[in-house]
């Protein structure tokens, strides 16, 4: 029998995963994780003395919920992958329009000031440990959620692997927020996104391996 068939037995029968099983056990292995980021974030970082100030700053919920955007579509593409025959459909663009939206903040804001100005809004003072420290906050919900599809069915291991490190590089990433200093757009477009983008290739590279049954 061909794989192809193999898989489409699969998700006509009474073996298919059941669409409630799949959210349910990501869902449980990420509010199973999220205290370990939160343990990480307390335990090696702190958080930002001015939080409470902080709160009522736009940029401040920008640099917060962009990254949770992202969490939640790749929350719904993972499950989408976890079951056989289940399509992507448009799930993934959840995951691509908050970061094209930072992006094009981030051009705005770099074209509005002036040359000499550019740079340190685009360094900050933390470049060098933003996107380490993301992949740090992020590892806990990787794992939980790699575990978690390894009970599962995805047919996608690369995808699904890379969707999980998306949920959990979102959620890395907004926890990681409530200690960084850094405000500016030009910042959060590139070192952000490039803290998240790392579980998210590492998922990639991990899910042929891990995630194949």
């Amino acid at each position: 029998m061909k794989t192809d068939d193999l898989v489409n037995l699969l998700a006509a029968g009474e073996v298919a995963v059941p669409r409630r099983s799949a959210s349910g056990r990501i869902g449980l292995a990420v509010l199973a994780a999220l205290p370990v980021s939160f343990v990480i974030l307390f335990g090696e970082y702190g958080l930002r003395p001015d939080l409470v100030q902080a709160m009522f700053w736009p940029m401040f919920w920008v640099k917060v919920l962009f990254p949770l955007c992202i969490a939640a579509a790749a929350f719904v593409t993972v499950q989408r992958l976890a079951r056989p025959g289940v399509r992507m459909r448009h799930a993934w663009w959840g995951g691509v329009l908050p970061v094209l939206g930072i992006w094009g903040l981030a051009a705005f804001v770099w074209f509005s000031v002036p040359i000499e100005e550019r740079m340190p809004l685009l360094m900050g003072q933390s470049w060098r440990i933003c996107a380490l420290s993301i992949g740090f906050m992020a590892l806990p919900v990787f794992a939980a959620t790699f575990a978690a599809l390894r009970g599962l069915a995805p047919t996608r291991p690369a995808l699904a692997g890379a969707a999980a490190g998306a949920l959990a590089g979102g959620v890395g990433a907004s926890v990681y927020a409530l200690h960084c200093m850094e405000l500016t757009a030009p910042f959060l477009a590139v070192w952000y996104v490039s803290g998240i983008a790392v579980p998210v290739l590492l998922g990639a590279a991990l899910g042929p391996r891990l995630l194949r049954w």
